[in-house]
């Protein structure tokens, strides 16, 4: 059953430890994540309940949760939340192999409803803006000895573009939603505008 919107976040916790510091550790990996701070999150992240704030560039998170992550070329950011398990194990996975442990978690404790709708009316910047890197990265000089790892993660700035040209707005009314409700959408309630 598909529905409006779906809760990653209890998921996510139970593919993590908590530990008698306050750090979640990934069960796999046994390190901190998850210590992404609000205030320096990247603008490029989709509202919810993950973002990408002060990572590193290694820009290794890509190659295990390719529907989820793209990079702006210093830092990695969320260009799609997860909307089922599947999906959320593999941004998970992604941000255990993230080095500064800069992703978050708490999105929901700071998103509002105005601000998810400001990010929305103001969607044609982050748009613009990965066209533009998408080109240029796709473009990049066939002698660099980066040139096939540039042109391979200028795919990531296509698919946010799709996605903020199709998909992202419904995904962002049941947000909403979730919001103002903290609970998924009952079959036929309606879903709030942005």
């Amino acid at each position: 059953m598909i529905t409006a919107y779906w809760d990653p976040v209890p998921t996510a916790r139970g593919l993590v430890l908590p530990e008698a510091a306050g750090f979640v550790r990934f069960a796999v990996f046994g390190y901190p994540m998850f210590q992404g701070v609000w205030a320096e999150r990247n603008w490029r992240n989709v509202p919810g309940p993950f973002y990408g704030a002060d990572t590193d560039c290694l820009m290794m998170s890509r190659d295990h949760a390719l529907e989820h992550v793209a990079y702006d070329g210093l830092n990695e950011f969320v260009f799609r939340q997860p909307v089922n398990e599947r999906e959320t194990e593999a941004l998970v996975t992604a941000v255990g192999w993230e080095l500064y442990n800069g992703y978050g978690w708490d999105g929901d404790d700071h998103w509002t409803v105005e601000g998810v709708r400001d990010w929305w009316r103001d969607r044609g910047r982050v748009r613009e803006w990965a066209l533009e890197t998408g080109a240029e990265w796709a473009a990049w000089d066939e002698t660099s000895e980066y040139s096939d790892f540039y042109r391979a993660h200028a795919q990531g700035h296509r698919d946010y573009v799709a996605y903020i040209d199709e998909g992202l707005e419904a995904y962002l009314r049941g947000y909403l939603f979730w919001l103002e409700h903290r609970r998924e959408p009952e079959p036929g309630e309606a879903l709030p505008g942005l």
